[in-house]
């Protein structure tokens, strides 16, 4: 598998990184352990070395499985995970989410705990998941930059952020990677916030580069308590106009041997080599394909036409709920 760098601290991690939110967390009831955990194992095979998780999966289940299917295998896998919701013990699942908590004391306790789900001494990249409108970008950037000096996180990334929070964050310390939504069918990133990655030496990852497996051409028959239900994209109207761009999508990559998840990936990979997309695979056939990814070079005529296909206006639906919107793409508060 081929390496990229994210950051100025030369830290290098496989071409495509894997998204392992699915396995245990909002897109139905949790996969099978033990398959999981082989699918995790099959990506260590593959050369793939750059795990994504976060605390509020599960919430806290998706660390543990992560932490199970490492051992034996730290040296060579790369974690990135996520504090910076506020959960609390009651209910279940979503109902476990309580809005977004970057108070120094939580993120100490949140990076804490997760060193111990995860069972490593340090955590490769560390990120603040959703900016907290009551704590200033440089206070959580202090705190964390604490926690590099005391040796429990390597490097630092934020997600979801503005662009002028990212050059905030950045004069206090220096960030390794930003993290945010990113594929063809949304594309708010290239609006400033790439530009800045590119002008500080920050990598970019995009999370969703398959736009939740829409781009993939495959989308199952979702249940009852996935919740790509609630997304606009995925209701009515918008799922039927947005299937027919899909189905270009596959046409073209019929023209180069290729599967639709492959042409979705390879035009993410050729936006920068500051770019490392995390798709997310339960299985290992899906995983195995997203892999093949790297190899593939699009024709520069065939990026401009992907480019003005899934151009901004023939979108139809917004990539989160109203209310999921407030924590996108923010500006952190003064």
């Amino acid at each position: 598998m081929k390496q990229r760098t994210l950051g100025s601290e030369n830290f290098q991690v496989s071409a495509i990184g894997l998204g392992c939110m699915g396995m245990s967390f909002a897109y139905g009831q949790p996969g099978d352990e033990q398959q999981n955990i082989s699918t995790l194992h099959r990506a260590f095979d593959l050369g793939v070395n750059f795990l994504d998780t976060a605390e509020v999966y599960g919430p806290f289940t998706n660390e543990s499985l992560i932490g199970k299917a490492l051992k034996g295998r730290r040296d060579s896998v790369k974690i990135a995970t996520k504090f910076g919701f506020h959960i609390t013990g009651e209910g279940e699942g979503w109902e476990r989410i309580k809005g977004v908590n970057s108070q120094p004391a939580n993120i100490r306790s949140a990076v804490e705990a997760s060193l111990l789900r995860l069972g490593v001494e340090a955590i490769d990249l560390c990120y603040q998941h959703r900016v907290d409108p009551r704590v200033p970008v440089e206070d959580v950037v202090g705190t964390m930059a604490d926690l590099v000096r005391e040796g429990k996180i390597l490097h630092l990334g934020l997600s979801e952020i503005s662009s002028e929070t990212l050059k905030r964050a950045h004069a206090v310390h220096p960030i390794t990677a930003v993290q945010s939504e990113y594929s063809l069918w949304s594309r708010e990133p290239e609006s400033s916030l790439l530009a800045t990655c590119q002008q500080l030496n920050v990598g970019f990852v995009p999370y969703s580069p398959l736009g939740r497996g829409f781009l993939s051409g495959k989308l199952p028959a979702l249940g009852a308590d996935d919740f790509r239900h609630y997304l606009p994209r995925f209701q009515g109207e918008a799922l039927t106009h947005n299937l027919k761009l899909v189905g270009q999508l596959k046409e073209m990559a019929g023209g180069y041997g290729a599967s639709a998840a492959q042409l979705a990936l390879a035009w993410v990979l050729a936006k920068g080599e500051n770019i490392v997309p995390v798709p997310g695979a339960s299985k290992i056939p899906h995983l195995e394909d997203n892999c093949r990814a790297v190899a593939l070079r699009l024709a520069v005529e065939d990026l401009a036409l992907l480019d003005g296909l899934f151009a901004a206006e023939n979108i139809i639906g917004e990539r989160y709920t109203p209310q999921e919107l407030t924590l996108v793409e923010r500006d952190s508060p003064q």
